[in-house]
């Protein structure tokens, strides 16, 4: 899967305390949950300006992930990670195509790995400001 050839913002390793999971146990213990987020935008301008009124607001965007990993309960780390892009192409315009990857460590497969990841790609639609990502 090829990504833009264009300039990106990276939230390493974001780490929530939730309620994910296939399991009964899973979604009453909870658990650590660790994300990254790139999100591509072009950052020339505020490259020149250094003002931080012309990139993208990058708490807004931690505010967006929080709130969808912490108030919301998912059976599956995928409808996290697709809410969260949807969520962050709904709330801030200026980015134009996002990744997310959700680990989760504690996985019930009856053996032992470090964890397990899902890693998603969307991207705006074109001529489309605020709503409905395109899947890729």
């Amino acid at each position: 899967m090829s990504r833009p050839q264009r300039d990106s913002i990276t939230l390493h390793n974001m780490s929530f305390f939730a309620y994910h999971g296939v399991t009964k146990a899973e979604r009453q213990v909870g658990q650590r949950f660790y994300l990254d987020v790139t999100f591509w935008l072009d950052l020339s301008r505020p490259g020149r300006t250094d003002d931080v009124r012309d990139t993208a607001d990058y708490e807004k965007v931690y505010r967006v992930i929080a709130n969808m990993t912490l108030t919301k309960r998912y059976h599956l780390i995928e409808a996290l990670a697709q809410d969260i892009a949807d969520q962050i192409l709904a709330a801030v315009p200026p980015i134009e195509a996002v990744e997310v990857t959700v680990r989760k460590p504690q996985v019930p497969l009856g053996g032992i790995l470090d964890h397990v990841s899902v890693t998603i790609y969307r991207k705006r639609q074109p001529g489309v400001r605020g709503r409905r990502p395109e899947a890729r």
